[in-house]
């Protein structure tokens, strides 16, 4: 009993939104009992959210960071890593405040060891620079905001 009392609430906060064309809604004790949001409506997009991505796979990786004419920071981290929970959102909070002059690429290793093991990372987090390609600096740790701030001023070249 307890336990549908929390899948309860738990579905109860979840975001709901219309159905893609083709797709149907869940019906019986499952089906969302909140009113309906439609596509696009729910959130506004914060600097923070159109400046940091989540990355895909590696073809996602090639064309949004590989390939793209901006700076990129990549963070490579895991859900399990202690560090990582500090690290990244202080990191995406810079990035943030650099107005769009950078991009921020979160890659978890577990979903990416691939790009983990490519790049070199033997250690979480580990956070890359990369300007069209090429990696032109790294750390690995947890950095406090002025060194990140001087960090990406370097990758920016302000």
């Amino acid at each position: 009993m307890a336990q549908r009392l929390v899948l309860q609430r738990l579905l109860s906060l979840t975001i709901r939104t219309l159905p893609l064309q083709g797709q149907r809604m869940l019906s019986g004790p499952l089906a969302p009992r909140a009113p309906l949001v439609p596509h696009g409506k729910a959130f506004g997009t914060s600097a923070s959210c159109r400046s940091t991505f989540n990355v895909q796979d590696g073809s996602d990786f090639q064309d949004r960071v590989v390939n793209n004419p901006k700076p990129v920071v990549v963070d490579f981290h895991a859900q399990w890593c202690g560090p990582c929970k500090i690290l990244g959102p202080r990191l995406e909070k810079m990035v943030a405040k650099q107005e769009g002059k950078v991009l921020m690429a979160k890659v978890d290793i577990d979903d990416h060891t691939d790009l983990a093991i490519e790049y070199e990372v033997s250690a979480v987090p580990t956070v890359l620079a990369m300007k069209n390609g090429d990696v032109v600096d790294k750390f690995v740790g947890i950095k406090d905001e002025d060194q990140l701030e001087a960090f990406l001023k370097k990758l920016i070249g302000a």
